[in-house]
């Protein structure tokens, strides 16, 4: 079995439907790479990956709204296809086993009406003090 994990942001709002009697919810994920060519430009190249999601747990389909970055993993399909022009192309998609829910893309139209956003950390915790705080001497470290 090949096992394909990604993380990226949905490119529209997922979709439940009912197939042969089985709920599929389906949505698509987009990955963007940034890096520098030969000559120095800075170039983006995006990567998508059609998610099929089978399952009974249909409560997560509402959160999955454009923008919403998810963390999915499944087993991955590689389809090709020809278009009327004549023209050979190829998807990946993937048969979603899990899928987690990041955050939402701040800015991000739509994804207020229902978007999942994190919790925010919890501002009682203390925090380490900041290395130039310390004044006590090293060498007197326990070990």
């Amino acid at each position: 079995m090949i096992k394909l994990t990604a993380i990226g942001n949905l490119g529209r709002d997922a979709v439940l439907n009912t197939v042969s009697g089985r709920n599929v919810i389906n949505f698509t994920v987009a990955h963007t790479e940034r890096y520098k060519d030969a000559q120095g430009n800075q170039k983006d190249k995006t990567i998508w990956v059609d998610c099929a999601y089978w399952t009974e747990r249909t409560g997560i389909a509402p959160y999955l709204k454009k923008g919403t970055q998810v963390y999915v993993e499944g087993q991955p399909d590689v389809r090709t296809y020809t278009t009327k022009e004549g023209v050979n192309g190829a998807t990946l998609s993937l048969r979603v086993s899990s899928v987690q829910l990041l955050g939402s893309r701040s800015g991000e139209g739509g994804s207020t009406g229902g978007g999942y956003q994190p919790a925010p950390a919890v501002a009682s915790q203390p925090s380490a003090p900041a290395a130039s705080d310390i004044t006590e001497a090293f060498d007197d470290l326990p070990f």
